[in-house]
């Protein structure tokens, strides 16, 4: 667990990427805004995933960190784009602090079924709440930053563009603190065999519980961020094709890396546009095809290639003992 680069490194790496956006075009922004929005649902997804478990429901708190903000702003004039985020945050969190307890008794299966079912159950609600604007939605204002007020287009995109990349960065170094750390090894132990971590004096159900939490905190600053970039809301948040999204980006990434994860981001991102583009009438064909290529090649997701390279790096050569051998017969 000591490979890898250090703190000091990654943070580095968040302000290179966050300087980049200046050269690159605007529609490049709001795309790699809404791909770092993704990320940072799909790299929540990972860490629960390190315990053997999938949600298939994340847009419950994709959708509740949305609508936390759109009604919470709106209430108390809060258009500061950092406030919002830890409000889609803590919205998030805090659901995810009343469901995780109840649904880390069950695991596989039942477990995704249970949040994709508790998900459909939020989009049928606010599907039919015409104080929340019903199926239509509602807008909100553009957000500004620490008082400051954005009228130039490009400007509040990479306003945006800045604050969510620093903000999934920094989720990108704790997720990848939080997997060398003990929770971290305890969770890939619950994978294996949640008896035998019981016998340890683990809590299973304690570390799902803290993953599931991890990951609605992740979703909900999604929430917030999604609200931000689209300046809509509608329930199509929680409908269960979001949360379908949010599943394969992690099924791209893998579990191994956390660079994986943004790197599966963009390019769903990047391919979904350009084919969108080029493609408008098979899209989803073009769409499936690198879904299926990349789950046919990679199986362990993007991440296995960097990752299995280091390894390979790491291994001992074998004919260093002989050398040894023939050097202490001489």
């Amino acid at each position: 667990m000591r490979q890898g680069l250090p703190p000091l490194v990654m943070i580095a790496l968040v302000a290179a990427v966050t300087l980049f956006g200046r050269v690159l075009p605007t529609w490049t922004l709001s795309l790699a805004t809404i791909g770092a929005s993704n990320a940072l649902i799909a790299l929540g997804i990972v860490i629960l995933a390190r315990t053997g478990n999938v949600s298939f429901g994340q847009g419950l708190f994709f959708a509740a960190g949305g609508y936390g903000v759109a009604l919470i702003a709106n209430a108390w004039g809060i258009t500061d784009a950092v406030a919002q985020v830890v409000i889609g945050a803590v919205c998030g969190g805090l659901l995810g602090l009343v469901i995780g307890p109840l649904i880390a008794r069950y695991g596989g299966i039942f477990f995704g079924m249970l949040t994709l079912a508790l998900s459909m159950v939020l989009y049928g609600a606010l599907v039919k709440s015409t104080a929340l604007g019903g199926s239509d939605g509602f807008n909100v204002g553009r957000p500004s930053l620490f008082g400051m007020a954005f009228t130039d287009s490009r400007e509040a995109d990479f306003m945006l563009y800045a604050v969510s990349v620093v903000t999934t960065g920094f989720a990108g170094i704790a997720a990848t603190i939080l997997f060398r750390s003990e929770l971290g090894l305890a969770s890939l132990a619950v994978r294996e065999n949640n008896l035998r971590v019981e016998y340890l004096g683990i809590s299973a159900n304690r570390v799902v519980t803290i993953n599931f939490v991890i990951a609605a905190v992740f979703a909900g600053a999604g929430g917030a961020f999604a609200l931000m970039a689209q300046r809509h809301i509608d329930p199509q948040f929680a409908y269960w094709t979001t949360s379908g999204e949010f599943v394969f980006v992690a099924v791209l990434a893998g579990y191994q890396s956390v660079a994986a994860v943004f790197v599966a981001s963009m390019a769903l991102e990047l391919v979904r546009s350009f084919s969108n583009l080029y493609l408008p009438n098979t899209w989803q064909l073009v769409l499936g095809a690198f879904l299926l290529s990349v789950i046919l090649f990679l199986p362990r997701g993007i991440g296995s290639l960097w990752v299995r390279n280091k390894r390979q790096d790491n291994r001992p050569n074998p004919a260093a003992p002989v050398v040894t051998e023939k050097r202490a017969a001489l």
